[in-house]
């Protein structure tokens, strides 16, 4: 199938998928989309899966979520790609590293070398691989230049992974997508996606995989009025105080949001939505 945007890789055929297994952090669990009623956030992977699973009415479709807030790419590697490799699904999501990046001293060589031995795992165990860039944070959170150069290093990375792949990978470029410098696509904490930038990651994703988009994922949000200067200092000042300084405050202590907390959907089984 030829690519439709230049900056985002399409699978070659549209395959049917009839298991999925999305690997990651708090990204792929879905944190800060609509709450489902056993208490877990929905989230992008879950609105993909509730798309293949309904190309599939019949035939049956198995999913599992193994993606917990928090995890670093060294924890994703050692708990849960072995698990997800071991599934033998159709379809595989890796999204993983930009935890690590978020922290003074990232090792990017490192990061880059976990990223590579995770997605070639998966990719021995023979299903299609989704990998992901970031979001440019430059362009829309405070001191966020200071992550770019990791994160486009990683973003040269992951889409190297996925021509050496010969089509088994594919990459759903974010970066490169300016409806994500909105702020109305992320949560107040400016690190996680509002329901709407979830319905986005999800439409990415099927697009990758050579669905036809039902909408413009990349599309920008409609005007909205611009805010005070006096507005955006005391949103700065909020979200320091409530989000920058807890999380400051879980490096220093070796804590992290995800400790004890197993994933929402930890087996492969049938799903219906």
């Amino acid at each position: 199938m030829e690519n439709t945007h230049p900056h985002t890789a399409v699978a070659d055929t549209r395959r049917s998928f009839a298991s999925y297994v999305a690997v990651g952090d708090s990204f792929t669990e879905g944190m800060c989309d609509d709450l489902l009623p056993d208490g877990h956030y929905r989230g992008w992977a879950d609105r993909v899966a509730d798309a293949l699973a309904a190309e599939r009415p019949d035939a049956g479709f198995r999913y599992a979520n193994l993606a917990v807030r928090g995890k670093l790419i060294g924890q994703i590697c050692d708990e849960q790609v072995p698990s997800a490799a071991g599934m033998g699904a159709d379809l595989v999501t890796l999204a993983g590293g930009l935890n690590d990046v978020l922290r003074p001293g990232c090792d990017i060589a490192l990061v880059r070398e976990r990223v590579g031995t995770a997605a070639r795992a998966l990719l021995a165990a023979g299903g299609t691989v989704v990998l992901f860039t970031s979001t440019d944070p430059a362009r829309r959170m405070p001191g966020g230049a200071r992550l770019l150069p990791a994160i486009l290093e990683l973003k040269a990375f992951v889409e190297e992974l996925a021509r050496e792949s010969g089509g088994r990978a594919v990459v759903v470029d974010l970066f490169s997508a300016p409806c994500f410098d909105d702020p109305r696509l992320w949560a107040e904490d400016r690190l996680h996606l509002e329901p709407e930038g979830h319905r986005r990651v999800a439409e990415a994703v099927l697009e990758a995989l050579g669905r036809p988009a039902a909408t413009d994922w990349r599309a920008p949000l409609p005007p909205a009025a611009p805010a005070s200067r006096t507005a955006r200092l005391r949103a700065d000042a909020r979200w320091l105080r409530t989000h920058v300084g807890p999380w400051i405050g879980r490096r220093l202590t070796g804590r992290s949001s995800g400790d004890g907390r197993p994933p929402k959907r930890p087996e492969l089984l049938p799903y219906e939505g």
